[in-house]
Protein backbone atom coordinates (compact mmCIF):
# COMPACT_ATOMS: atom_id res chain seq x y z
CA UNK A 1 0.00 0.00 0.00
CA UNK A 2 1.06 2.87 -0.70
CA UNK A 3 1.06 6.13 2.14
CA UNK A 4 -1.27 8.50 -0.25
CA UNK A 5 -4.81 8.01 1.13
CA UNK A 6 -7.67 7.71 -0.58
CA UNK A 7 -8.43 10.62 -2.93
CA UNK A 8 -10.66 13.29 -2.02
CA UNK A 9 -14.23 13.43 -3.82
CA UNK A 10 -13.97 16.50 -6.25
CA UNK A 11 -16.91 19.35 -6.29
CA UNK A 12 -19.74 18.30 -6.67
CA UNK A 13 -19.02 14.05 -6.13
CA UNK A 14 -21.11 14.10 -2.89
CA UNK A 15 -23.99 13.30 -2.30
CA UNK A 16 -25.74 16.13 -0.73
CA UNK A 17 -23.51 17.92 -3.39
CA UNK A 18 -25.10 16.73 -6.12
CA UNK A 19 -28.33 19.10 -5.56
CA UNK A 20 -28.64 22.03 -7.97
CA UNK A 21 -26.21 25.17 -5.65
CA UNK A 22 -29.16 27.33 -3.57
CA UNK A 23 -29.18 30.45 -5.16
CA UNK A 24 -31.55 33.86 -4.31
CA UNK A 25 -34.92 33.20 -3.09
CA UNK A 26 -37.55 34.25 -5.21
CA UNK A 27 -39.09 38.09 -4.93
CA UNK A 28 -41.78 37.66 -2.03
CA UNK A 29 -40.87 34.71 -0.44
CA UNK A 30 -38.33 35.87 2.17
CA UNK A 31 -39.23 36.48 5.83
CA UNK A 32 -39.60 39.72 5.81
CA UNK A 33 -41.37 39.70 2.93
CA UNK A 34 -43.84 36.91 4.09
CA UNK A 35 -44.24 39.03 7.64
CA UNK A 36 -44.79 42.57 5.71
CA UNK A 37 -48.05 40.38 3.40
CA UNK A 38 -49.18 39.08 6.54
CA UNK A 39 -49.33 42.66 8.19
CA UNK A 40 -50.87 44.38 5.07
CA UNK A 41 -53.67 41.54 5.35
CA UNK A 42 -54.18 41.66 8.95
CA UNK A 43 -54.48 45.35 8.80
CA UNK A 44 -57.13 44.87 6.07
CA UNK A 45 -59.34 42.14 8.10
CA UNK A 46 -59.22 44.80 10.91
CA UNK A 47 -60.32 47.82 8.60
CA UNK A 48 -63.62 45.89 7.29
CA UNK A 49 -64.28 44.41 10.92
CA UNK A 50 -64.04 48.17 12.68
CA UNK A 51 -66.28 49.81 10.09
CA UNK A 52 -68.72 46.79 10.38
CA UNK A 53 -68.90 47.22 13.71
CA UNK A 54 -69.54 51.33 13.45
CA UNK A 55 -71.94 50.58 11.21
CA UNK A 56 -73.67 48.20 13.41
CA UNK A 57 -73.06 50.09 16.50
CA UNK A 58 -74.36 53.38 14.34
CA UNK A 59 -77.85 51.53 13.36
CA UNK A 60 -78.29 50.47 16.66
CA UNK A 61 -78.08 54.03 18.20
CA UNK A 62 -80.12 55.33 15.18
CA UNK A 63 -83.03 52.80 16.23
CA UNK A 64 -83.21 53.25 19.76
CA UNK A 65 -82.55 56.99 19.86
CA UNK A 66 -85.03 59.20 21.53
CA UNK A 67 -87.94 59.75 19.34
CA UNK A 68 -88.76 63.63 19.53
CA UNK A 69 -92.07 64.60 20.35
CA UNK A 70 -94.73 66.19 17.52
CA UNK A 71 -94.59 69.63 16.87
CA UNK A 72 -97.62 71.11 19.00
CA UNK A 73 -100.54 72.44 16.17
CA UNK A 74 -99.91 76.11 15.86
CA UNK A 75 -103.22 77.83 16.95
CA UNK A 76 -104.22 79.82 13.92
CA UNK A 77 -104.66 83.83 14.40
CA UNK A 78 -107.24 85.56 13.24
CA UNK A 79 -106.20 87.93 10.49
CA UNK A 80 -107.13 91.56 10.81
CA UNK A 81 -109.95 92.28 7.86
CA UNK A 82 -109.78 95.00 5.43
CA UNK A 83 -111.70 98.08 7.11
CA UNK A 84 -113.64 98.56 4.21
CA UNK A 85 -114.97 95.00 5.33
CA UNK A 86 -116.13 95.80 8.68
CA UNK A 87 -117.85 99.45 7.96
CA UNK A 88 -121.33 100.33 6.49
CA UNK A 89 -122.34 103.81 5.90
CA UNK A 90 -126.38 104.46 5.39
CA UNK A 91 -128.33 106.94 5.28
CA UNK A 92 -130.60 108.23 7.63
CA UNK A 93 -132.77 111.70 6.53
CA UNK A 94 -132.17 115.08 5.87
CA UNK A 95 -131.45 117.96 7.82
CA UNK A 96 -132.08 121.63 8.36
CA UNK A 97 -128.01 123.18 7.51
CA UNK A 98 -126.02 124.31 10.45
CA UNK A 99 -127.12 128.07 11.31
CA UNK A 100 -123.52 129.36 9.75
CA UNK A 101 -123.77 127.45 7.09
CA UNK A 102 -123.38 129.07 3.99
CA UNK A 103 -125.76 130.23 1.82
CA UNK A 104 -126.72 127.23 -1.08
CA UNK A 105 -126.05 124.58 1.53
CA UNK A 106 -128.09 121.58 2.35
CA UNK A 107 -127.23 119.15 5.34
CA UNK A 108 -128.69 115.40 6.21
CA UNK A 109 -127.01 112.79 8.36
CA UNK A 110 -125.43 109.18 7.89
CA UNK A 111 -124.35 106.29 10.45
CA UNK A 112 -121.51 105.44 10.38
CA UNK A 113 -120.44 101.22 11.49
CA UNK A 114 -117.96 99.24 12.42
CA UNK A 115 -119.04 95.49 12.57
CA UNK A 116 -116.09 93.75 14.08
CA UNK A 117 -112.16 93.97 14.25
CA UNK A 118 -109.83 96.68 15.83
CA UNK A 119 -111.39 100.61 15.66
CA UNK A 120 -111.43 101.90 12.67
CA UNK A 121 -110.69 105.77 11.80
CA UNK A 122 -112.22 107.96 9.13
CA UNK A 123 -109.54 110.46 7.99
CA UNK A 124 -112.05 112.25 5.14
CA UNK A 125 -115.30 112.39 3.67
CA UNK A 126 -115.79 113.82 0.13
CA UNK A 127 -118.16 113.57 -2.85
CA UNK A 128 -117.48 113.09 -6.45
CA UNK A 129 -118.78 116.30 -8.12
CA UNK A 130 -116.77 119.25 -8.72
CA UNK A 131 -119.68 121.96 -8.55
CA UNK A 132 -120.50 120.78 -4.30
CA UNK A 133 -117.50 120.93 -1.16
CA UNK A 134 -119.01 119.21 1.75
CA UNK A 135 -118.05 120.08 5.53
CA UNK A 136 -118.72 117.19 8.38
CA UNK A 137 -119.88 117.00 12.15
CA UNK A 138 -117.89 115.94 13.59
CA UNK A 139 -114.96 116.88 11.35
CA UNK A 140 -112.89 114.10 10.60
CA UNK A 141 -111.00 112.51 11.75
CA UNK A 142 -112.59 110.48 14.12
CA UNK A 143 -112.36 106.79 15.46
CA UNK A 144 -115.15 104.16 16.04
CA UNK A 145 -114.63 100.71 18.03
CA UNK A 146 -116.22 97.77 17.02
CA UNK A 147 -119.90 97.13 17.79
CA UNK A 148 -120.16 100.81 17.93
CA UNK A 149 -121.86 103.45 15.56
CA UNK A 150 -121.78 107.03 14.85
CA UNK A 151 -124.11 109.49 13.51
CA UNK A 152 -122.67 111.89 11.29
CA UNK A 153 -123.89 115.20 10.16
CA UNK A 154 -123.07 115.91 6.47
CA UNK A 155 -123.08 119.34 4.99
CA UNK A 156 -122.72 120.41 1.28
CA UNK A 157 -122.43 123.46 -0.22
CA UNK A 158 -123.50 124.10 -4.04
CA UNK A 159 -120.45 126.27 -5.39
CA UNK A 160 -121.16 126.00 -9.31
CA UNK A 161 -124.98 125.38 -10.60
CA UNK A 162 -123.59 124.69 -13.93
CA UNK A 163 -121.52 121.34 -12.32
CA UNK A 164 -123.86 119.49 -10.30
CA UNK A 165 -125.98 116.98 -10.70
CA UNK A 166 -129.68 117.88 -11.26
CA UNK A 167 -130.72 114.21 -11.42
CA UNK A 168 -128.37 112.24 -9.92
CA UNK A 169 -128.45 108.43 -10.05
CA UNK A 170 -126.56 106.95 -7.81
CA UNK A 171 -124.96 109.55 -6.26
CA UNK A 172 -122.18 108.32 -3.23
CA UNK A 173 -119.78 109.35 -0.47
CA UNK A 174 -116.21 109.00 -0.57
CA UNK A 175 -114.54 107.98 2.61
CA UNK A 176 -111.08 107.31 3.47
CA UNK A 177 -110.88 104.36 6.10
CA UNK A 178 -107.48 103.55 8.32
CA UNK A 179 -107.31 100.71 10.50
CA UNK A 180 -104.55 97.91 11.83
CA UNK A 181 -104.09 96.37 8.19
CA UNK A 182 -105.17 99.38 6.00
CA UNK A 183 -105.82 102.63 4.64
CA UNK A 184 -108.74 102.21 1.61
CA UNK A 185 -110.60 104.63 -0.02
CA UNK A 186 -114.67 103.39 0.10
CA UNK A 187 -117.04 104.88 -1.84
CA UNK A 188 -120.54 104.31 -0.16
CA UNK A 189 -124.09 104.61 -2.35
CA UNK A 190 -126.92 105.85 -0.31
CA UNK A 191 -129.26 104.62 -1.85
CA UNK A 192 -132.32 106.34 -3.85
CA UNK A 193 -133.83 108.54 -0.78
CA UNK A 194 -130.26 110.10 -0.98
CA UNK A 195 -130.66 110.67 -4.42
CA UNK A 196 -133.92 112.37 -4.25
CA UNK A 197 -132.61 114.35 -1.49
CA UNK A 198 -129.66 115.87 -3.44
CA UNK A 199 -131.36 116.42 -6.89
CA UNK A 200 -133.88 118.32 -5.01
CA UNK A 201 -131.74 120.42 -2.16
CA UNK A 202 -129.43 121.17 -5.70
CA UNK A 203 -132.63 122.62 -7.29
CA UNK A 204 -133.88 124.63 -4.39
CA UNK A 205 -129.78 126.29 -4.20
CA UNK A 206 -129.58 127.53 -7.58
CA UNK A 207 -133.42 129.01 -8.22
CA UNK A 208 -134.73 126.42 -10.23
CA UNK A 209 -139.24 125.96 -9.31
CA UNK A 210 -139.25 122.28 -6.89
CA UNK A 211 -141.65 120.14 -8.05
Amino acid sequence: MSGVGPPEPGEGTRAWDTRHPRGPRPAGRTRAAVAARYARHRRTILAVVTATALLGAGGALYATRPQQPPPRPTRPHPEVPYPSQVVDVTYLEDRPPPADARPRSFSFTVLLSVASGPPVTVTRVAQPYAGLSLTTRPPAPWRTVAGAAREITVTMHVTKCGEVPWHAGLPFLDVTLRNARAIQVQSFILGDRYAQHLSHAVEVACGNRVR
